[in-house]
C-alpha cells in the first residue's frame, strides 16, 4: 500500500509540475504580449505627433524666415539664419545627447520592468 501511495505522489507531483510549466509559458506569453503592445502603441504615438509637430515646425520655420527675410530685405539672408539657427540647434543636441539618453531610457524602462 504504501508503494500504491508514492505511485500516486509521484502522478500528482507530475501532474502539478507539467501544470506550472505550463502556466509559467502562457504568462511569459502574456508579458510579452503586453510589452509588445505598450512599446508599438508608444511608438505609433510618437510618430503621429512627431509628425503633426514637424509639419507644424515646418511652416512657422518658413514663416520665420520669410518674415526675416522681409525684416533684412533679402529673402535668402532670412532662410539662411533659419538653416543656421536648426544647425546650431543640432550641435546642441548633439553634444549633450548622453544626458538626453538616461531621461529616455528611464521613461521606457516602466514598460519593461512593471
Amino acid at each position: 500500500m504504501a508503494l500504491e501511495e508514492i505511485r500516486e505522489n509521484i502522478s500528482e507531483v507530475d501532474s502539478d509540475i507539467r501544470s506550472y510549466l505550463e502556466n509559467t509559458g502562457e504568462y511569459y506569453k502574456l508579458q510579452g504580449f503586453k510589452i509588445g503592445m505598450r512599446t508599438m502603441t508608444s511608438f505609433a504615438k510618437m510618430l503621429m505627433l512627431g509628425s503633426i509637430a514637424l509639419l507644424a515646425l515646418f511652416m512657422l520655420s518658413c514663416a520665420a524666415a520669410y518674415g526675416i527675410g522681409l525684416w533684412l530685405g533679402n529673402t535668402f539672408m532670412g532662410f539662411l539664419l533659419v538653416g543656421l539657427f536648426y544647425i546650431l540647434i543640432g550641435i546642441i543636441f548633439y553634444v549633450y545627447r548622453d544626458i538626453m539618453d538616461k531621461p529616455m531610457l528611464r521613461n521606457f524602462s516602466k514598460y519593461y520592468y512593471d
